[in-house]
């Protein structure tokens, strides 16, 4: 039988101070122990592909994928639509956690199938509610097709 992962969420972020306040944030929430921070998309995509450094990996895949939309070598838009167009993988709740408000970015994103945009908050706190509801939301709350 194979391993299946133990990973919940994949987190993609290039950004280490804005990872660290989300980390930081799922701690406190107890939402972090199965978590996987990857630094842009391109390591999204080999983690959710089984690719390169994660050809290896436990079989599975994560019950919710965070995206920051503005990263190196693969922007979050293109990871969206990968992870949208596989069939393997189009089930995935995937969110946009970002700092960008542009019109634009946000009706890619849902023209691709994001299932909700956030807007990151400056503040530890403000950000620290919504990561809550974020966690019990997709974690607890909504029931994903397996």
């Amino acid at each position: 039988m194979d391993q299946i992962a133990e990973v919940d969420i994949l987190y993609a972020e290039d950004s280490p101070e804005d990872a660290e306040m989300t980390l930081r944030a799922f701690r406190k929430q107890r939402l972090a122990n199965k978590l996987i921070w990857v630094k842009d998309g391109e390591e999204a995509l080999n983690y959710l592909f089984c690719e390169g450094p994660f050809a290896n990996r436990p079989a599975g895949n994560p019950n919710l994928v965070l995206l920051d939309l503005k990263m190196p070598k693969v922007n979050g838009l293109e990871v969206l639509q990968r992870i949208k167009s596989s069939p393997v993988l189009k089930s995935i709740p995937v969110v946009m956690l970002t700092s960008s408000a542009e019109h634009a970015d946000v009706a890619k994103a849902y023209e691709l199938g994001v299932n909700s945009y956030i807007v990151k908050p400056v503040g530890f706190d403000n950000f620290s509610e919504i990561v809550l509801g974020l966690g019990m939301y997709w974690m607890v709350t909504n029931r994903t097709h397996d």
